[in-house]
């Protein structure tokens, strides 16, 4: 289990509550090991976490590269949360504290922050984890697993990751080959969705295609070599099924564009085939071999009509991407530290607010008593238009003595290394009790 942080804590609601991160992701454990720590069943896993974890608030972050579990507590234990994610999971509690990181406090914080900035991701700067992010909180938000403190901490850091995104070039070119290349096809077609297209293969560079055509809500057919195969593709991930005879068939004419990510030892398309199929071929076919090693005869390129990309060429402009990427992680860190110092602000304000109203609260109930008092004194002496003026005046006495010593303290408590013995002094000056 990754070690325990020292604990900050962060001064969230009415009390003192820390904030806990519990995670296993891509980084510490292998896809088929990440798999077991999935919940099967979200909304569950809330209410066990809440009801079994000393958790006050809670928010699951659940996707392919990661499961993670975010919490807030007067004083969590985390022997508690590993015992409650082990039930809910089925897996030995050693197991789970073998893979399990753990953050809290402002470590926990930073970590969330990198998280929605595109820098914890698998691949830097993508976009699809604040998506993933925003609507784990929607979840959490709607079913009230997720209270005031991680509310606003989460909206926060949503927001900071759109501004990264919008101040640096954190996400922009594409840096997996299956998104190039559906972004070349997308540029050289302006009628793409109009087009037939082909992918072929199963594996995990077809998922890339896949998927990213299905961002684009564009239409293509999947084979494999065995039909099967490309049905469950499709089911899993996306594509009409069709078999790899009639695949081929289709090429004779009505296929436009073809994808190919496969692992096969040998050519699929060879020059031969693809010749005589133009000779019959009224229009011309662009082809995208991703495959490793290539899967499409490289004299194909010489036919007329035909566009051949291969894997080398877009590994080429895939590597310039990522190399402008990792250059705006040291702007995106730079931002990233700049707004750890306002969320730890904000926090502090936030924290100060109960102590300030209480202070209030106190203050208004003795100009209350002393303004019946004094009424009482009077009499009949007042009309009512008199009484409202003069409790009018009671309560601007009161907002007016104490406005500028509370936005005083606000701004002290922002600052503050030991926020406690502030608010402690605050309220023996008040001579009232902690809230």
């Amino acid at each position: 289990m990754g070690g325990q942080q020292d604990r900050m804590t962060l001064y969230l609601g009415t009390q003192s509550s820390q904030f806990v991160n519990l995670r296993v992701t891509f980084k510490n454990s292998p896809i088929h090991i990440l798999e077991k720590f999935a919940f099967k069943d979200i909304y569950s896993a809330h209410q066990h976490l809440l009801n079994s974890s000393e958790l006050q608030e809670c928010i699951i972050l659940q996707t392919c590269n990661r499961v993670e579990i975010y919490g807030v507590g007067p004083n969590p234990k985390y022997e508690g949360i590993v015992n409650s994610w082990s039930d809910l999971i089925d897996l030995p509690v050693e197991e789970v504290k073998n893979n399990v990181v753990i953050s809290d406090g402002e470590k926990a914080v930073r970590h969330l922050v990198e998280l929605t900035s595109g820098l914890d991701s698998l691949v830097i700067g993508e976009d699809q984890i604040l998506g993933q992010v925003k609507r784990s909180l929607d979840f959490s938000r709607k079913n009230g697993f997720a209270g005031p403190n991680l509310n606003i901490l989460f909206d926060k850091t949503i927001k900071i990751g759109s501004r990264v995104r919008a101040l640096t070039g954190i996400n922009k070119g594409s840096i997996s080959v299956g998104s190039m290349a559906v972004n070349l096809a997308y540029e050289y077609f302006d009628d793409i969705k109009e087009k037939q297209i082909l992918l072929i293969g199963s594996g995990e560079g077809a998922s890339l295609i896949a998927k990213s055509l299905k961002q684009r809500d564009i239409k293509f057919f999947v084979t494999s070599r065995t039909f099967e195969r490309a049905r469950s593709f499709a089911d899993t991930v996306a594509g009409s099924p069709i078999p790899f005879e009639a695949a081929l068939e289709k090429l004779n004419d009505d296929i436009d564009i073809v994808f190919i990510s496969t692992i096969a030892p040998y050519y699929l398309l060879t020059y031969e085939r693809i010749a005589n199929m133009m000779k019959n071929r009224t229009k011309g076919l662009m082809i995208f071999d991703l495959s490793n090693p290539r899967t499409v005869e490289d004299r194909i390129a010489t036919l007329n009509n035909i566009k051949l990309v291969n894997i080398d060429q877009i590994s080429e402009i895939v590597e310039k991407n990522v190399g402008r990427r990792k250059k705006e992680i040291q702007s995106a860190e730079k931002i990233i530290e700049e707004e750890m110092i306002t969320i730890k602000e904000m926090l502090k304000r936030k924290s100060s607010e109960p102590a300030i109203i209480t202070i209030f609260k106190n203050a208004d109930s003795i100009r209350n008593k002393e303004l019946n008092k004094a009424l009482s004194l009077i009499g009949n002496r007042m009309n009512e238009k008199d009484i409202k003026i003069l409790e009018q005046f009671s309560y601007a006495l009161v907002e007016g003595i104490l406005s500028t010593p509370m936005n005083n303290l606000r701004k002290e408590f922002s600052s503050s290394k030991n926020e406690n013995e502030l608010i402690n002094l605050a309220l023996k000056l008040f001579n009232y009790e902690k809230p």
